[in-house]
């Protein structure tokens, strides 16, 4: 924040001047305490100025309504949308979301690192915050054809830049815990402080030394025990609801009110559809709620508790110096926004988007070379009488 703009913001927050936008009369989560109070919202610029009774220069009155701070999608991939990145950033903020974290492993095993360097292009400069974490697993297994091997030394350029947080989903999870050498050269990258966790059903010692390479999270658990012994080892849970994955009320019996603040939100893979019928991290909200969960609790983890597990501490709650994103709500059963406000800037008024974009900036083309494939391909050719061998769909899960 320059020095001019810290003037002007204290100048508002101690009363002295109006701010340049003011939430009148609203209820205000509180992020820090689970608290609601009824008071106004100070915007100077992209900050928050106060939380109390305030003049600006623009005031909204949101007397009745609810008030939280922007909400947070703590994994996800944004290819699994099927939709550009500038084209979801607008679903998404129509549904309230103005931070999301996400792993660019799909568009990457296409394309390699300019896959990554596309998706940073095409989300710079947008009312939208896209924050990636690289991926550690391309191609995901040896099994897959993917367009490149990503190894560490190709990673590490892009560790460096201001929207890379850290190492994505580390999928590989054998070759963690047996300390394969290509998987530490990856988690031993410069700046890569960060390290997502993909660990399905892994448990005991395995677990311990899965989480001791540095991995500080995981998305992957479906039982609310397997939740329970991750948390107690240190991760952070990413309680996630995809489109093929449902596990969102299957773990939330493991989050109590002392162990709540290591918990967060996740899409995962969301598919258009249900982004636009359902919703994305507000349907996640809806959810909970409607099952009898404390709403208090559901919005720390839509908000705070992902913001601090990223170290990005100037989002997630409604107070002094914080950023100015801002949901406003009719209820607190239909979490879709009236209002939402990313740096300080109206961009959904009334449940209509104010912010214009082209779709794409950059047309992708020619990534696929796969010839024609005929019916025959796809039969099986086995005796008759004998049996297949089939991948089994359980219900709910990937």
């Amino acid at each position: 924040m320059k020095n001019i703009d810290l003037t002007e913001v204290l100048a508002a927050a101690r009363g002295e001047v109006p701010a340049d936008i003011v939430l009148k009369g609203g209820c205000i989560f509180n992020s820090f305490t689970g608290e609601w109070e009824i008071g106004d919202v100070a915007i100077v610029g992209e900050t928050i100025a106060g939380i109390g009774s305030y003049s600006g220069k623009k005031e909204i009155d949101v007397t009745g309504k609810y008030v939280t701070p922007g909400f947070m999608d703590s994994h996800l991939h944004i290819e699994s949308t099927m939709v550009a990145p500038r084209e979801l950033a607008k679903i998404l903020l129509l549904n309230g979301v103005t931070t999301i974290f996400a792993d660019p492993h799909e568009i990457a095993n296409v394309l390699g690192t300019a896959g990554i360097e596309l998706m940073l292009t095409e989300t710079e400069a947008i009312p939208l915050d896209v924050f990636f974490m690289l991926p550690s697993c391309v191609p995901a297994t040896e099994m897959e054809t993917s367009g490149t091997v990503l190894t560490a030394a190709k990673l590490e350029p892009l560790v460096s830049h201001p929207r890379v947080l850290g190492l994505g989903e580390m999928m590989n999870y054998p070759g963690t815990i047996n300390a394969a050498a290509a998987v530490l050269d990856k988690l031993a990258l410069a700046g890569c402080s960060l390290c997502d966790g993909h660990a399905p059903g892994v448990s005991g010692k395995a677990l311990n030394a899965y989480l001791a390479a540095g991995i500080s999270s995981d998305h992957e658990a479906t039982t609310a025990d397997e939740a329970m012994e991750k948390l107690r080892r240190g991760a952070y849970l990413m309680l996630r609801e995809a489109s093929g994955a449902h596990n969102l009320l299957a773990l939330l019996p493991a989050v109590t009110p002392l162990n709540c603040r290591r918990c967060c939100l996740a899409t995962d893979d969301r598919h258009l559809d249900e982004l636009v019928s359902e919703g994305s991290i507000n349907y996640l909200i809806e959810i909970g709620t409607a099952h009898g969960y404390p709403v208090e609790q559901l919005l720390q983890m839509a908000t705070l508790n992902t913001a601090e597990r990223f170290r990005l501490y100037d989002r997630g709650a409604l107070a002094p110096g914080y950023k100015a994103d801002i949901c406003v709500f009719n209820n607190l059963v239909n979490f879709q926004p009236q209002l939402v406000l990313k740096n300080g800037v109206v961009i959904v008024n009334k449940q209509k988007l104010l912010w214009q974009s082209p779709t794409l900036l950059k047309a992708t083309e020619n990534t696929m070379h796969l010839e024609d494939v005929r019916e025959q391909q796809l039969r099986l050719s086995v005796m008759n009488g004998r049996k297949a061998r089939v991948i089994r769909i359980v219900p709910e899960q990937i």
